[in-house]
C-alpha cells in the first residue's frame, strides 16, 4: 500500500511540472494575446447583415476581449454567469457613472461573497461590428471587481452566443 501511494505522489507530482512546462511553452505575449484573440466576420452572408465576434480563450482559459462604451474603450471579460455588465468604479468613472454611497443599494452575489452596487444604464456598449443599446450595468467597488465583466444584459441581445472550439462565438 505504501508503494502505490508513493507511485501516486510521484505521478501527481509529475503531472503538475507537466502542466507548468506545457502553460510555459504556449505563453504569448500579451500583444500576440490581442492580435490572435479577435476575429471579426461577416459570415458571407453580407445581405442578411449578420455580425459575428469569434474571441480565443487567453492563457488563464478566459474570453478577453475589446469593447467601447459611448464611444471610450475598455476591456472586458466575457462572462456567461454576470447577470449584467459589471463595471469596477474606476472604469464607471470614465464614462461618468460615479454612483453616490448611496446608490450602492443592490445586493450582489460574486464568485467573492456578498456585496452591494450601484444599478446604472449604458446607452450603447459595442465590442467588435456588434452594438446593443440601452443595457443595464452593475458598478461594484474596484476592490470588489479586478476585471470589467461582459455579461447577459449585453448576451442576451445578440441573435446567439456560443462556445465552440475552444472559443467563445457572439453573432448578431
Amino acid at each position: 500500500m505504501r508503494s502505490i501511494m508513493f507511485f501516486a505522489a510521484i505521478l501527481i507530482g509529475l503531472g503538475t511540472v507537466m502542466a507548468q512546462m506545457a502553460d510555459k511553452m504556449t505563453a504569448t505575449t500579451p500583444a500576440m494575446a490581442k492580435a490572435a484573440s479577435l476575429t471579426t466576420t461577416t459570415e458571407g452572408n453580407a445581405k442578411a447583415g449578420i455580425r459575428s465576434l469569434s474571441i480565443a480563450r487567453d492563457a488563464r482559459g478566459h474570453f478577453q476581449t475589446e469593447g467601447s462604451i459611448e464611444g471610450q474603450r475598455i476591456g472586458f471579460m466575457v462572462d456567461t454567469g454576470a447577470s449584467v455588465i459589471a463595471l469596477n468604479e474606476k472604469s464607471a468613472a470614465r464614462f461618468g457613472l460615479r454612483p453616490s454611497r448611496a446608490d450602492y443599494n443592490a445586493t450582489v452575489t460574486t464568485a467573492n461573497g456578498t456585496l452591494k452596487a450601484a444599478r446604472a444604464r449604458i446607452a450603447v456598449v459595442q465590442v467588435g461590428e456588434l452594438t446593443v443599446r440601452d443595457v443595464d450595468a452593475m458598478v461594484l467597488p474596484d476592490e470588489a471587481l479586478s476585471e470589467n465583466l461582459l455579461g447577459l444584459s449585453f448576451l442576451s441581445k445578440l441573435k446567439r452566443f456560443e462556445y465552440a472550439n475552444g472559443r467563445m462565438v457572439l453573432e448578431q
